[in-house]
């Protein structure tokens, strides 16, 4: 199935009973009633089965290159996860899943590629997870629901907030890795602690690029006060002013001052909310990548 991409999904005489079963599923999740983990496997199994018979050429057919939406992406990853969990949960059998896995996921495989997002899931055919799963350490249905569901989650957090491609690495591996986390992190939170950890995330980011760039012979801090190990923001201020040193420079200068200053009032508010933890997250990604400029690691090859 190499080479084969996605299309929209046409409403037909199935798409009432997928949303059933969907809001099955989401009923279950949120009564999180364990002692019925073996019914919400059925009913991943029976909703897997039923987009195998109705959607399987409105998914494959169309050839590699022709666009797909965000939540036609998310269909797809949402269809792995469920197919993953139901075999690993006493839904269908292997044999009876894996063509259908193997086919959707070569054309995920694609569609990713076509963005130059890495594909979390690294099982090729169900026979690759049952290995992962038999291991011992996921001994639990729920454990292997919650394995499946940090695998997957991630991304489709990041393709619904609007963050499906990877930042651009600056070659900083700490500044990178944060970075990274921050996204991450944003695109699985859901509650105020959630938002609040990506404020401080946020700040980890900026005192490590601070401390990749600073140089206190180099950088005179712009009021006079030496900044400490971790006081980012005087150390980007003090990089900024003689990086971006005179008129030519004075809106750079400012925008990348701007940018500073909000990532580091975003980080600081004792209430979050999604908006909040995206902006401050958008801030400090425009600081990165203005620094990351300025010292060469933009530069072609």
């Amino acid at each position: 199935m190499g080479g084969r991409g996605l299309r929209p999904v046409e409403e037909g005489p199935g798409d009432e009973t997928h949303h059933t079963f969907r809001m099955l599923l989401l009923v279950y999740d949120v009564s999180q009633n364990a002692g019925s983990e073996p019914i919400r496997g059925c009913l991943v199994a029976a909703h897997a089965l039923l987009m195998a018979g109705t959607r399987d050429s409105d998914l494959l057919a169309n050839a590699e290159g022709v666009a797909v939406t965000d939540e036609e992406l998310i269909g797809v990853l949402e269809e792995l996860r469920g197919t993953m969990i139901a075999v690993a949960t006493g839904g269908p059998r292997i044999a009876d899943a894996n063509e259908r896995y193997q086919q959707v996921f070569a054309a995920l495989e694609t569609k990713l590629a076509e963005r130059d997002i890495d594909n979390p899931i690294r099982y090729r055919d169900l026979w690759d997870w049952y290995g992962r799963w038999s291991t011992g350490d996921l001994p639990s249905y729920q454990s292997r629901r919650t394995f499946v569901s940090e695998l997957v989650n991630p991304l489709i957090g990041r393709i619904r907030a609007g963050y499906a491609e990877d930042a651009q690495p600056t070659g900083w591996p700490r500044v990178d890795r944060t970075v990274d986390e921050l996204r991450n992190r944003l695109a699985a939170s859901r509650n105020e602690e959630g938002f609040q950890t990506v404020g401080l995330l946020g700040r980890e980011t900026l005192i490590s690029l601070a401390q990749e760039v600073y140089t206190p012979e180099l950088h005179p801090p712009t009021d006079g006060v030496q900044p400490g190990g971790t006081d980012a923001k005087r150390m980007l201020e003090a990089y900024l002013e003689v990086e971006l040193a005179g008129h030519a420079n004075e809106e750079a200068r400012r925008h990348a001052k701007s940018a500073l200053a909000f990532a580091n009032a975003l980080q600081h508010r004792r209430t979050a909310t999604f908006r909040d933890a995206a902006l401050c997250t958008e801030a400090t990604t425009a600081v990165v990548n203005v620094v990351a400029i300025l010292a060469g690691r933009r530069d072609p090859e």
